[in-house]
């Protein structure tokens, strides 16, 4: 693979950052490139103005096709596009989910005319998604969904509840993975449904974390309604569709998140230089860990992505997620141990109200990032069975 940027690739290059220069200016600027994972909810409505400055200029839907409203863009420029991103610090985005997952799964499997109702919002900035898939049973194990949907006249009636949803009090639709077929099991009778979240019938609870932060949220429905003509796909396919969907979450995105990851290395040695710590061989050593497996993880990264067209995650995905997680938790205690004791002591009035730096923020959110998207334990499941070729789990008697 060569990584050298060819004639086209410095012209388009060019282009991203002179976009950046020009208009990631003013409130956009201040924010310093926070709104990423574990700080969700920093900034929100000033990166939601940015996420219309991004539309106005063209750099929404950079993969989608170009007849749906997308750039088109190439592998080479999407990986372009997230690095200039990135080392501009611009705003962490608030239209992932319904961008690079929803959209995606629309352009595949949806109708012409959910095409046309539910793209062209996406791409302005002006209609926010969140994912309803886990729920309190039905989490790395998602084929035990219990949400139910039947239809009434032309309206799906869905009750159940969902958890861990990301942003849900901030998004105007969900999609939502429901079983339509009362008498089905496992992923056999899913149906996958876009459902409005102002309406009755839909309550929101955010969950605070650690971080004082509550992007998590848990969804109740409780005879909410939608439209018979609102599901992707044939009735009881969801399962199928719903796995394209997490295939779009493992694309070129992750390799704008290890760029975060980069520029919160570069500040974790900073520190170390400051404070003395880089003269303690076993830090040093640490340091130098954590940056030799940064770049093995950029690289893998990579590779996974070449020959990618369409929503297929490769296994190499699951050996991607299950690298960047751990490694970012072990990033998280490394920069505790370079602050030192300060770094147990937190910021605000009382334990009631503390404030979080921006070390002891990550250290904390961390821990969450082993356990969405797919456990650990469920991707070395799939690395060994899918990859290793290793006989499969043991399965409970039912």
């Amino acid at each position: 693979m060569d990584l050298r940027d060819r004639p086209q690739d410095s012209a388009f290059r060019a282009e991203v950052r002179q976009f950046l220069d020009d208009r990631l200016v003013g409130e956009f600027a201040e924010l310093g490139g926070r709104g990423g994972s574990g700080d969700e909810t920093f900034g929100f409505d000033v990166r939601l103005r940015w996420e219309k400055v991004l539309a106005e200029g063209g750099w929404t839907g950079l993969a989608w096709p170009t007849e749906y409203g997308g750039r088109g863009a190439s592998m080479t420029e999407q990986v372009i596009f997230h690095e200039e991103y990135v080392r501009a610090a611009a705003p962490g985005r608030v239209s992932i989910m319904g961008e690079g997952l929803l959209g995606p799964t629309l352009i595949h499997y949806g109708t012409e005319a959910q095409k046309a109702r539910f793209l062209p919002p996406i791409l302005a900035g002006t209609e926010l998604w969140c994912q309803g898939y886990s729920e309190p049973d039905a989490g790395s194990d998602l084929a035990n969904v219990k949400t139910r949907a039947v239809l009434d006249g032309d309206e799906w009636v869905i009750t159940g509840q969902k958890v861990w949803t990301s942003l849900a009090h901030q998004s105007d639709w969900c999609f939502v993975v429901c079983r339509t077929d009362p008498e089905s099991q496992r992923h056999k009778g899913l149906s996958y449904l876009l459902v409005p979240m102002d309406q009755p019938g839909v309550e929101v609870r955010p969950i605070m974390q650690l971080t004082k932060t509550s992007e998590f949220n848990e969804v109740f429905f409780d005879g909410a309604r939608t439209a018979r003509t609102n599901i992707v796909g044939a009735e009881g396919e969801g399962w199928r569709v719903a796995l394209a969907t997490l295939a779009f979450e493992r694309g070129v995105a992750l390799l704008g998140h290890q760029l975060g990851f980069v520029r919160e290395f570069d500040r974790i040695v900073a520190v170390a230089k400051q404070n003395g710590r880089s003269r303690d061989p076993v830090i040093r050593q640490r340091l130098a860990q954590a940056h030799a497996e940064l770049t093995i993880m950029r690289y893998n990264t990579l590779r996974s992505l070449s020959g990618i067209d369409g929503p297929v995650a490769p296994p190499e995905a699951s050996i991607a997620k299950l690298y960047w997680g751990s490694w970012h938790r072990r990033l998280g205690e490394l920069a505790l141990d370079v602050i030192g004791p300060a770094a147990l002591v937190v910021g605000g009035k009382d334990s009631a109200d503390y404030e979080l730096d921006e070390f002891q923020r990550p250290f904390l959110f961390s821990r969450a990032e082993t356990i969405y998207g797919g456990s650990n334990q469920i991707q070395r499941n799939i690395i060994g069975e899918r990859v290793l070729g290793l006989p499969p789990e043991p399965k409970g008697s039912s």
